[in-house]
């Protein structure tokens, strides 16, 4: 366990303050090791998030280079960022906020091994991508690595929320919510999406990350968060785990 020094004490002193965190639960953060896969507008306020946080080791995987577009609302990017691969232009921007993070980059996509391997280095799995092909490989890695997953989705003016963990017999993963996917459905460059959206979705996956870490409060594990932007609504369904499901069933 990471000691924690007089210059962390006061980095990180407002959630230090909070009983359910405190010096123990800063040390488990200051120890954890989250791959982030995407880093886009669900990815870029997690990033920012977990790396203000505390979160000593981020790993960033991406393969797009920031285009123009995406500066509506993938945060962590800026303008002198254009043309460059999302993962140097968000290491660069994490860094600036706080230096004391380990910050690793993955430039390319996760197939496979690669995917396999990436997910059993880390301690958890924050999946900001916005495709169902790769949701479907990141849940099974998961899976098969025994890796707690906080899965987030936006498009136009709604989005999701959900945590999936391996470690616990009745939790179903990201199958049990989706059996079959329609990438058509996903794609923000035809059916757009508000980037406030994607901030409040980012920003409860990093939330929920830190739960995880540290063990305070009830993750969402077993349930979907629903959230519409038009009339700020949000909803808490339960989600069993499906005893036909592929992947968790078993």
């Amino acid at each position: 366990m990471t000691e924690i020094t007089d210059a962390q004490l006061l980095r990180y002193s407002r959630q230090i303050m909070l009983p359910e965190i405190d010096v123990a639960g800063q040390e488990k953060l200051l120890d954890a090791h989250v791959l982030i896969l995407g880093m886009g507008g669900l990815g870029s306020p997690a990033a920012l998030y977990l790396a203000s946080a505390g979160v000593g080791r981020l790993t960033l995987c991406d393969h797009d280079a920031v285009e123009v577009s995406n500066l509506q609302r993938q945060i962590v990017h800026r303008q002198a960022s254009l043309g460059e691969a999302k993962v140097v232009s968000a290491k660069q921007t994490l860094s600036e906020i706080n230096p004391d993070v380990q910050l690793d980059t993955l430039d390319h996509k996760l197939h496979g091994d690669r995917l396999l391997q990436a997910v059993a280095d880390a301690d958890l799995v924050l999946d900001a991508t916005d495709n169902f092909f790769a949701r479907y490989a990141i849940n099974d890695a998961c899976w098969q690595t025994t890796t707690p997953l906080v899965s987030g989705a936006a498009i136009r003016w709604e989005g999701q929320v959900a945590v999936f963990d391996p470690r616990q017999a009745d939790s179903p993963c990201y199958r049990c919510l989706y059996a079959e996917g329609d990438d058509e459905a996903l794609n923000c460059s035809e059916n757009g999406v508000l980037g406030t959206v994607v901030g409040i979705i980012g920003t409860c996956q990093a939330m929920e990350a830190i739960k995880l870490i540290t063990g305070a409060g009830e993750p969402l594990t077993g349930y979907v968060l629903y959230f519409d932007g038009k009339r700020m609504d949000w909803r808490k369904l339960s989600l069993g785990k499906n005893p036909q499901c592929a992947t968790c069933a078993a």
